[in-house]
């Protein structure tokens, strides 16, 4: 039985996001800062324009982090500029090299029965969360204290397509309630340029698009959350193993009941 929600109104949902995040920061963080890391993709266009709406664009801060060369860094400029906020590009290359460089060396002397491997999967997950430290890092050291954006969607959250302590981390999530269809409108609404709110998401990880990576369309995905239907039962599968099998990335961490 999927979970019921009031009917989705882009205009309505952009406002009512904004006020959230006013009535968040004021309990969270009266004088501080919004670090939002800027890809140049939908979610992280529509998170610091949302940030902007809420707070003004003297208190929102893009981090654009290239990973060396990145191709899509014109993207992430031109949203910073179209919303006139500052930013900072820490380019994450050095660092990333420098990790790979150190686990290789962890996994050349490994004995004692301790079996450890540099994978793709973890060549592909260190990226996002070295951007996160960065981004921790950055709202540390702002006069005043920043507070992390995370930018995941309600989609992403659903299959776990995100990094643990990665990009799923942060300290406000104000997209995560809505599918990656409605994440479009509410960009619309925000005036937001098309060209960031429409190309293909990716992860800048592997080279492939989000859906190639998943195995299918987020239209599908999104009709599935919120109506339960899918005519492929191989799809459907898919989803629901996602699902089910990426529900440690956002229940609690585990403790002891006492």
């Amino acid at each position: 039985m999927k979970q019921a929600y009031p009917r989705f109104q882009a205009a309505k949902d952009k406002q009512k996001i904004v006020i959230f995040l006013q009535d968040w920061f004021s309990k969270n963080g009266p004088e501080a800062q919004a670090v939002v890391g800027i890809s140049g993709g939908k979610d992280s266009s529509v998170a610091a324009a949302l940030c902007v709406e809420a707070l003004g664009k003297d208190r929102v801060i893009g981090v654009l982090m290239p990973n060396g060369i990145q191709a899509d860094l014109d993207d992430a400029l031109s949203l910073v500029k179209h919303l006139a906020i500052r930013y900072r590009i820490v380019n994450i290359g050095t660092p990333y090299k420098e990790m790979l460089k150190a686990l290789q060396y962890t996994e050349a002397v490994t004995h004692n029965n301790f079996y450890f491997s540099v994978t793709d999967a973890l060549q592909q997950n260190l990226p996002p969360r070295l951007r996160m430290a960065t981004l921790y890092a950055i709202a540390q050291g702002i006069p005043g204290g920043g507070r992390v954006i995370n930018t995941c969607n309600r989609s992403e959250d659903y299959v776990g397509y995100s990094t643990k302590y990665g990009d799923s981390a942060g300290d406000v999530a104000p997209l995560a309630a809505y599918t990656v269809d409605e994440v479009l409108a509410i960009g619309q609404e925000l005036a937001l340029p098309a060209h960031l709110l429409h190309k293909a998401p990716a992860d800048g990880l592997c080279g492939k698009t989000d859906e190639d990576n998943l195995g299918f369309t987020y239209a599908v995905l999104d009709r599935y959350i919120k109506t339960g239907s899918c005519e492929d039962e191989t799809i459907k599968k898919k989803i629901d193993h996602l699902h089910a099998c990426n529900q440690h990335k956002l229940a609690p961490m585990p403790m002891v009941a006492r």
